[in-house]
């Protein structure tokens, strides 16, 4: 049995599960509420749940742990992008309970990131991981979170259409940090992910042939893929070597970082500073993936060797990817045209001819044919 005291003008109550005591602050002066209170904890225990105030005592950073544990764990290959939006969402709710993180307080978070530039795509990663965590939470034996809160979603727009013509490239690799120039030209011409460049390892490079493998599971389709160098690129693996040698540390990355002592990983300020810097405005990484795609079939290269090079697995996703620009649509109209313009037009008009009265003794018509 439970019992209601008070400290100071405060009413707290005691109550027991599993022949543990728990005391809880009912934060009120009113008799009244104490002993609602204690009705509904000795009411949850009675249903086999666990009081309200375990659940109280879990913050956002316990949860946070809990789902990079689980990518960890289960080898997902998107943990570094779970880890950015996780800190993101640390600024807005670092040691916060979670009882406290409602739909309401959700929503300003949304506010604040709009407010920030982050586009609906971004933010939806970021609430992504959040019902991710209290999920996880919620699962848990015993559960750390009781009632997964309602999280919107927000609609975004999932036919992107940004890509780099070469001139852009060019001034955009020449701006950027030295380390960074051989990482960005082999993602120009390969259209490989980002964390495929990021993780790649001289023990997936054939120097003397000049080939590059994936092996299968390494990748986000878990497909295997071969790609052969072009000579810039074999130029630049070349370097990359020769730069191994030379370093301190040696590393199985092919693209270490500015120091040389890990893989490179988030190079975002890099990147904004050398778009802006080659005045080509904003800017994604992955445009250079849907850029390579259409490369590729542009030069006539067959569209399933394209895929099998930039590891597209559905044809839906590739031509997503396959992007139509405004040059594209003008050429078509001038092929088109002089298509129109080389073709032999023969014309030929038929006329029929009522006007004449038929004859007397002959109900026929008779027609005129010109041609």
């Amino acid at each position: 049995m439970g019992c209601i005291y008070k400290r100071g003008n405060i009413y707290w109550i005691k109550y027991y599960r599993n022949g543990k005591p728990y005391q809880e602050s009912t934060k009120s002066e009113k008799e009244t509420e104490a002993r609602n209170l204690l009705k509904k904890r000795e009411g949850e225990i009675a249903e086999g749940k666990i009081p309200g105030i375990v659940f109280g005592k879990v913050k956002f950073d316990d949860l946070a742990k809990d789902l990079l544990s689980d990518y960890r764990i289960n080898g997902k290959k998107s943990l570094d992008r779970v880890e950015y939006s996780i800190k993101h969402l640390k600024k807005h709710f670092e040691g916060v309970r979670i009882p406290e993180i409602t739909t309401p307080r959700i929503n300003k978070y949304i506010e604040a990131r709009r407010q920030e530039g982050a586009e609906n795509g971004t933010i939806n990663r970021e609430l992504a991981a959040l019902k991710r965590m209290m999920n996880i939470g919620a699962k848990q034996t015993p559960p750390r979170v009781d009632r997964v809160p309602y999280i919107p979603m927000l609609k975004e727009n999932n036919v992107r259409k940004g890509f780099f013509e070469h001139v852009d490239f060019i001034a955009l690799r020449d701006t950027l940090p030295h380390f960074l120039k051989g990482f960005v030209t082999f993602g120009y011409k390969t259209g490989w992910r980002k964390s495929e460049i990021e993780t790649l390892t001289w023990s997936q490079v054939d120097r003397e042939q000049g080939i590059v493998r994936l092996e299968p599971g390494d990748t986000k389709n878990d497909d295997g893929r071969t790609v052969y160098l072009d000579s810039e690129l074999q130029e630049v693996f070349k370097a990359q070597w020769e730069k191994r040698k030379a370093a301190k540390k040696i590393l199985p990355y092919v693209f270490p970082n500015e120091d040389g002592t890990d893989r490179i990983k988030d190079f975002r300020g890099s990147w904004e500073k050398a778009c802006k810097k080659a005045n080509i405005g904003k800017r994604l990484f992955h445009d250079m993936r849907r850029t390579a795609v259409r490369n590729m079939v542009r030069s006539g290269i067959p569209e399933r060797v394209a895929m099998m090079i930039s590891g597209h697995k559905t044809r839906t996703v590739f031509d997503r990817y396959n992007i139509v620009n405004t040059d594209d649509l003008k050429r078509a109209a001038a092929r088109q045209e002089a298509y129109l313009e080389s073709q032999v037009v023969t014309k030929t008009v038929t006329t029929v001819d009522f006007s004449q009265k038929a004859d007397s003794g002959n109900n026929d018509k008779s027609l005129a044919l010109s041609r």
